[in-house]
Parts: C-alpha cells; structure tokens; sequence
C-alpha cells in the first residue's frame, strides 16, 4: 500500500533531527518541506529527485503530487519544522492522502518549545514552582478567540507559539504578577539564535528593541528564575 511519511524536522539545528527522521531524509526520493522553517542544510542533506518547497503553497498544489509520487511507489517524506503534532496543520493533509488509499505515518521531532527552554537552561516544570505547561497561542487568522487570559489564572509555565509580533497584546491579558519573570527565544537552536529576558511588564517592550518580531516564542512563569520562585528538590535525589 502506498505510503507517506510526516517527520519532524527540530526545530532549526540540523544535528537535533532524530535518527530516524535522518534516515527517511536521506532516502526520499520525494521531499517537500516546510520554507524557511526548516534549515536549508537539511534539505540540502537529501538527494530527492523532487523537492518542493511549500511556503505559499495549497494542498491542492501539494496533496495530488505526494498521491501521484506515492502510488508510483516513490519514498515520499512530508518534512515539517519542530514536532508535527504542534502548530503542524499535519491532519488534513492526511485525512485527504487516505482518502486516496495512502496510508501515513508521523515521526515526531524535537519542538522549539524544547530548544528554547535548553537555550533558558531551565525546566518547563520544576517542583514548588510549576508542575504544569500550558502551550498556546494568540488569536489570529485561524484561531477567532484564545483563552490566555483564563489560561494564565493558573499561574503555570506558559509557552507561547505564532505571537511574536504581538506580545503587548498577550501579555495585556496575563493574570500573572507584573514581575514575573519571561523570556522570548528567536530561532531557537539557530546560528542566530536571540535571548531576551525581563518580566510581563516589560518584556514585550525588550523584544521590541530587540527587533524581534516572528520566529519566536514567549515563554512565562517562575521556571525562568528557580531560585527566586521557591524551588525546591526533586524527590528524585532527596
């Protein structure tokens, strides 16, 4: 039976996609990847005889070519940035492949989310702070109503994706404390990977002069200062 696979890329590092993505992506015979969401020397790595870039692009450009390649018995591999299963929009393009008979498989891949909280050199969730990740995003083309301000009642880490150029707007709605800490990563695990750190009152004015305004996420919560948040050890080593 014809088949596709959807791997995730990582989130920017060539040497952060998993094993098994590597694996696929050196055998395609059929690349379509995610624009400049993915690090061209990734897709540079494949020696697919057909690679097409999908920025700008309607599954009704991309979805006939995946069946027609697929049910030609060629290796097709769907490469999207980060894991999949996050901000992916990896269902309907499967629901339209078995729907023509192609069954799918998803190889997960490492998020930003978790690049960016490498590059913090925290945890997302630190006991006596936060056992809770909420990850979200502001409303937007696709999304009428978000809920972060209700979400933030919980005082969780929270995690912001697709709301870089936003962020006066997201943290307006935050219940948190004014002096909690954040911190925006740009191009997490990039070569050009940017920090910026300060707190929800003023951190949307520090990305700002940052110039940062996309390829970022928002992260909030006491996590980002351990020692001042009431930390405490893990029963792992006590």
């Amino acid at each position: 039976m014809p088949h596709i696979y959807f791997v995730g890329a990582g989130p920017g590092d060539p040497g952060l996609i998993t094993v098994r993505g590597m694996d696929l992506l050196s055998r395609a015979e059929v690349l379509i990847f995610a624009g400049s969401l993915v690090n061209p020397e990734l897709v540079a790595r494949s020696s697919a005889r057909i690679k097409l870039d999908s920025w700008g692009k309607s599954l009704e450009d991309i979805v006939p070519l995946m069946i027609r390649e697929a049910q030609n018995g060629a290796l097709v591999v769907r490469l999207h940035s980060g894991d999949p299963a996050l901000f992916g929009a990896i269902i309907e393009q499967m629901q339209l492949l078995e729907e023509a008979g192609i069954t799918c498989e998803v190889i997960p891949g490492v998020s930003s989310l978790f690049a960016a909280s490498a590059a913090l050199g925290t945890q997302l969730t630190i006991g006596g702070i936060s056992d809770t990740l909420i990850v979200t995003r502001p409303a937007g083309k696709t999304l009428a109503h978000d809920e972060i301000h209700e979400l933030s009642a919980h005082t969780a880490t929270m995690v912001f994706f697709l709301g870089a150029d936003r962020l006066d707007e997201i943290t307006g709605k935050l219940q948190y404390p004014a002096s909690t800490p954040a911190a925006v990563v740009y191009h997490a695990s990039w070569p050009d990977q940017k920090i910026v750190r300060g707190t929800v009152a003023d951190i949307a004015g520090k990305a700002a002069e940052a110039g940062i305004t996309r390829s970022a996420l928002l992260v909030v919560g006491g996590v980002l200062d351990p020692s001042g948040s009431g930390h405490r050890r893990s029963i792992l080593y006590s």
